[in-house]
This record gives structure tokens, sequence and C-alpha cells, in this order.
């Protein structure tokens, strides 16, 4: 474990394996611990880092607000803190727009790109049905037990077994997110826009999204696919908003197939990419 000072907050970080780099970014109130399914597998291949954003976990709650371009400076000061000049970066929902912002405000330091669950902001952005945002803008007033709760219908695909969703809350349950924390960085998020500038966006990337997604529909990644030359773009049947936990080894295959690729090290369990992954 490890922390870096930037922009007047201590940023907690770690890493686990070898090989080339690959930088973490979670999203909206979640510590780095929710990486815990996917994270094992990329660490057999990859050495992955990954931080706490600002807000969260054992990162500081500095003053609001965060604006995604400081949580992508902060990310960028943890490459610095690794002593990594560049690295795949891999970011979900919050995350993934940070890792957009990390490529366009830092283009040297990302070999490669996966954007999963995310939006690029703006007018154009697909909006969530109105009963996700409220949910969103009323967890302010619910106990963290009460807002891990009520997110549940908007995050996860109906199919997923509940015991698989009580494995996440209760990775989460000691980091839950303080109410400043938490407003704080969906005050960065309210505030973002990349549509406009994903056009400068040079790294390989790949756009990976659930088909259910009720928090950040599924619209969104293919606005992001068709703005960023030469993106891939996975849906995945079966998955909402957490993806990694909906579809295990779907999301796995599509990631380590790109990743692979990128790292000129692609194995015999790679397939053929599809813009429809089936389950």
């Amino acid at each position: 474990m490890a922390f870096v000072e930037n922009q007047k907050a201590k940023i907690y970080w770690d890493e686990q394996g070898q090989g080339e780099p690959v930088l973490l970014i979670i999203g909206l109130a979640y510590p780095s611990q929710m990486w815990y399914r996917t994270r094992p597998l990329l660490a057999s291949r990859y050495r992955t880092l990954a931080l706490d954003n600002r807000g969260i976990g054992q990162s500081d709650v500095p003053p609001a607000p965060y604006p995604i371009a400081l949580m992508a400076s902060d990310a960028a000061a943890v490459l610095d803190a690794a002593g990594i000049e560049s690295a795949h970066v891999f970011g979900v929902s919050m995350g993934g727009m940070i890792a957009q912002e990390l490529a366009l405000q830092y283009p040297a330091r990302v070999r490669s790109l996966i954007l999963g669950c995310t939006a690029a902001g703006g007018p154009t952005a697909v909006r969530a049905e109105q009963e996700a945002i409220q949910m969103l803008m009323r967890r302010e007033k619910m106990s963290p037990e009460q807002a891990a709760e009520a997110s549940v219908p908007f995050i996860y695909d109906p199919a997923t077994p509940r015991e698989r969703i009580d494995e996440d809350i209760a990775v989460r349950r000691p980091w839950f997110p303080s109410p400043a924390g938490y407003a704080a960085q969906l005050q960065g998020i309210l505030g973002w826009e990349a549509y406009s500038r994903l056009g400068q966006i040079a790294a390989p990337t790949l756009v990976i999204h659930g088909e259910s997604d009720r928090l950040v529909p599924p619209g969104n990644a293919k606005l992001i696919a068709e703005r960023i030359p030469g993106a891939k773009l996975v849906i995945i049947p079966h998955a909402s908003h957490l993806f990694l936990t909906d579809q295990t080894e779907v999301s796995h295959h599509a990631i380590l197939q790109f990743l692979n690729e990128r790292a000129g090290s692609a194995g015999s369990d790679a397939g053929s990419e599809k813009e429809k992954v089936s389950c």
C-alpha cells in the first residue's frame, strides 16, 4: 500500500502482479476493493495499479467539488508515484469518465483504453430514467445500507443471483462513502463533458457496456465508440451497470482479449471480438 499527495489530497493506491502496467479506476462512491472479481485475473498477467479516488476509501476527503479533470490528475500522480510513464487504463462508470479525461489531458500516458459502463457527458448523453436519477439525488438522505439497497435495481441485471449482489455489498461495506465525499464526486460528474473532444483520443479503445444498464444506458457506449477513432464496442447481454458481477466470465474474456492484443501477447483463449457477446 502507498499514498501520493496531489493537489491538496492524499491519494491511496496499491499494485499487484507483474508485466505491462494496467491502471484501474473505479466509479462513483466505490472503493478500489471493488475490483476484487477482476483484479486477480489481470494481476496474473499484468502489473495492476488501483487507486481510491479522492473522497472514498483510504484517500482524503478534501472540500468539494472534485472535477473529473482533478481526479484524472490524481490518476496521473499515481502513475508518477509508481514510476510508470504509460499504462493501459481501465475505468468503469465515473472511472470511465476519469479515464477519458486522462487520455485527453495526458495522451502519452495511455497505452490503451477500456471504458466500461460510462458516458461522455454533455447534452448528447443518453440520460438515465428519472427513477434512477432520483435515486442518486436522494442517497445523501439515506443510510449507507439503504443507499446500497436502493441502487440494486438500477445496477444489476434482474437475473443476477442475490448472493453475488450481497458479495459486492459486503466488500463495499467497510468503505461506504461519507455524504461529503459522495456529493463532491457527483458534482464532478454533473459538471463534466468530453463528447466534443473524443475525436482527439488516439489510444486503442475498447468500449464495454451491459445491455440492461438502467443507470448509464448503453446508448452512451455507442455514442463513445462512434466518436473515438477505431474504437471497438462490446455490448453484453444479461448485464447491467455492474457487468463485471452480472457476467464476469464474458466480461473477462472481452477485456483480456483486448489487453492481450494491445500488449502483443494474445493467448489462445482470445476469440474474435463481436459487437454483442452471447452468454
